[in-house]
This record gives C-alpha cells, sequence and structure tokens, in this order.
C-alpha cells in the first residue's frame, strides 16, 4: 500500500488540482476588449443584453444584474421587503452571505434541518421552525441540486411567505421541465469564477414580477428612483439602496460565457456521473441522491466520508488529500457555526442535527469544464490511496 504524501510519500499529482476553475476563451476576451473600445464602461447596452440572455435561457420575465452574488441575495431580500422583526428561514448548509444578507435587512435568520440524501432543505424542518413572525423562506439548491420546488411552494403559498431562490449553484440546472430562474418569487445567481459562467464577479435577481423587479432595479442604484426619464435630474430616494452596479465590459464577457453554458453544463454533468459510477461501490464515500426528475446543475461535486470505516476524522482527510495535490474543499461550515451567529443569536450545536452529521463528513471534489478525465483518476486514485491507508 502506497504512503499517503502527508506522511512522506510521493504525491499522486507533480501539481495542485484546483477544485474550481473558470473557463475564458479567445472570444470571451475579445468581447471585454470590443466593451472597453466602446463609448460605456459601466452601466451600458452590454448589461442590456445580459439581462435579455439571463431572461431568455431561463424563462424569467425579467432579469436585473448586479455586482456579485451577495449583492444579488441583498437586493432580492430589500426588493421583498424585509426588514427588522421578520424571520425568514434557510438552510444551514450554504454559504454565509445566504444569511448575511438577511442580516443586512435587519431580518433574523431561522435554520432549519436538510434532507440527509439530497442535502437542500427538508419542507417538514421548514414547518417545524416556522413562527407568525415567518415571512419569507429562502432555499439553496446546494451544489447544483434544485430543492423540492412543489413542496416549498405549497408550503410557501399556504403561509403567505415570499419564496427565494438562492441559485447560486444551479443555473443551467432545471426542475422537471422548469429551468432555474423561474422557480420562486425571486431567485438570485452568482457569477463568480467557480460557478457555472463567470463575469469575474456579478450575479441577477430574476423574478417574473414587475413590481420585485423594479424595485430590484431601484436598490442597485442607491434607491434612485427617476420621475422623468427625459430629466435625469429629477430624481428621489424613498429608501437608500446601494450601489450594486455590474459594468458593461463584465456584461460582455457574462453574454458571451453564457453562449457557452450548456457545452460547460454537458462537460460538468459526464465528468459528474463518472464519478458517481467509480464511486457507488466505494466502502468509504457516499454520494447524495440524484433524483430523475431533476437536471442537476453541477457547481459542486460534494461527497460524504463513511467516518465509521475510517480511523481518520474529516480534518485529516482533506489534509491528506491536498499533500496529494488534489484541491478538495469543505462546502459549508454550518452558517450558525459561526461566532457572528452565535454571539447574535444564541445558536449553537444540535439546532439542526442531520446538517451538523453531513457537515462532519462533506468533502468537495474538483470539479470544472477544463478537467479531464486523467485530473478526474487522479483525484480517484488519491481517494483510493488515502481511505485505503486510513480504513478500520
Amino acid at each position: 500500500m502506497e504512503k499517503p504524501a502527508l506522511l512522506g510519500g510521493t504525491p499522486v499529482r507533480d501539481a495542485m488540482l484546483p477544485y474550481a476553475r473558470q473557463t475564458i476563451d479567445a472570444a470571451d476576451i475579445a468581447a471585454v476588449a470590443a466593451a472597453l473600445e466602446g463609448d460605456w464602461i459601466t452601466q451600458g447596452p452590454n448589461v442590456v443584453r445580459l439581462e435579455e440572455a439571463l431572461a431568455a435561457l431561463t424563462g424569467a420575465a425579467h432579469a436585473v444584474a448586479v455586482a456579485n452574488g451577495t449583492a444579488a441575495l441583498h437586493a432580492a431580500y430589500w426588493a421583498a421587503g424585509l426588514h427588522e422583526g421578520d424571520e425568514v428561514i434557510t438552510t444551514p448548509l450554504t454559504f454565509a452571505a445566504t444569511a448575511n444578507a438577511l442580516v443586512f435587512q435587519g431580518a433574523r435568520p431561522v435554520f432549519a434541518d436538510i434532507d440527509g440524501a439530497t442535502l437542500n432543505l427538508d419542507a417538514a424542518a421548514v414547518e417545524r421552525v416556522a413562527t407568525a413572525r415567518t415571512t419569507a423562506l429562502v432555499v439553496v439548491d446546494f451544489a447544483g441540486l434544485p430543492c423540492d420546488y412543489d413542496a416549498l411552494q405549497t408550503l410557501s403559498d399556504a403561509r403567505g411567505w415570499t419564496l427565494i431562490a438562492d441559485a447560486a449553484h444551479s443555473l443551467g440546472g432545471a426542475y422537471g421541465d422548469r429551468a432555474v430562474g423561474s422557480l420562486a418569487d425571486l431567485t438570485t445567481l452568482s457569477f463568480h469564477p467557480a460557478k457555472m459562467i463567470t463575469t469575474g464577479e456579478g450575479g441577477a435577481v430574476l423574478t417574473n414580477r414587475a413590481d420585485l423587479a423594479e424595485r430590484a432595479r431601484t436598490m442597485r442604484h442607491h434607491g434612485i428612483r427617476y420621475a422623468d426619464r427625459a430629466r435625469p435630474w429629477d430624481v428621489a430616494i424613498e429608501e437608500p439602496g446601494n450601489n450594486y452596479r455590474l459594468t458593461d465590459f463584465q456584461s460582455a464577457l457574462g453574454v458571451s460565457q453564457l453562449a457557452k453554458l450548456e457545452g460547460f453544463w454537458a462537460t460538468r454533468d459526464r465528468l459528474a456521473r463518472r464519478y458517481r459510477e467509480r464511486l457507488a461501490d466505494s466502502p468509504f464515500i457516499e454520494v447524495p441522491a440524484l433524483p430523475a426528475s431533476v437536471r442537476h446543475g453541477w457547481h459542486l461535486f460534494v461527497v460524504l466520508l463513511r467516518l465509521d470505516r475510517l480511523t481518520a476524522d474529516q480534518d485529516t482527510v482533506l489534509r491528506a488529500l491536498r499533500a496529494e495535490n488534489i484541491g478538495v474543499q469543505l462546502h459549508y461550515p454550518l452558517v450558525y457555526r459561526h461566532p457572528y451567529y452565535q454571539r447574535r443569536f444564541g445558536y449553537g450545536t444540535g439546532l439542526c442535527p442531520v446538517a451538523e452529521s453531513v457537515e462532519a463528513r462533506l468533502v468537495t471534489l474538483p470539479l470544472f469544464p477544463t478537467m479531464t478525465e486523467s485530473d478526474q483518476d487522479d483525484v480517484l486514485r488519491a481517494l483510493d490511496k488515502v481511505c485505503g491507508h486510513y480504513r478500520r
């Protein structure tokens, strides 16, 4: 048996394989260069083109481009009218921005447990934590797997909640025959380099409601409303917003990237299914459920360690795989475990038992469109090497 690199053995790879990487080609560079040579640097015609392309792709009536994924969340919460005293239910298994942006609005994030098979919010758990102060439900398509929107929309409708989807992971995915982006009252996207497409940084808010779209546009531009577009000096701010505008050259990159989304997704899907096939019989690794009724966005490929069959804990396995030059990561430490949420809201261990069990076993494996099957074989070899060494 090979000695792990963590203990002095030879690494599987000579150079680090990252867990994610942007895919930029000559057409993308040309699109950005053309925008930089044009008349507009910030808000210009490419922003409109990006918004129109996003709406056409997702089936949403309106798309509002913003500076990043966190800005998209904040703009959506602002558009929904969330404020001090509101309770908003969400998942603890997400990047902290999902909850942080609620705090920006003065709302209290309330965490519901997840389904241990899909790793998405459990509708029954959502019902258990709801109160008379609950005004919205923020769902997250974790790793790219769309949530159970039928159950969550039915619950939201019955309670009169606004349903907001954090779809930073799932652009290109679908729930049945409905594309991600048109499954909730408001949907937010991220165009960070690790995501399905990139604008460097960037994001968007999608909605079928004209009133919510207009509020999101107002929020991204300081809260300014124009009384008469022909008189741009005649402005009024009824509620302060932010400068969350996306630049025109970033939008040009986004338009170019969107044209390649299907190809990016197809490569991710092929590699993800190859991972699932190779790991199906592993005694040390579990893979999350993949319902046949959804199209996974495959932002991340996550697995669960069978710690009862290993002598090492998650931290040791992560360090050992990184020593093999496999850029594994943990997505994510549960939001309510962060010191701020413990101090501010009094959250502690035991709040979401299923999520806590999952968190202790999660590992994110590399997945991106320019990754080769040879790269993937290195990942699988490193998993075998590390898990084989630490097997019980």
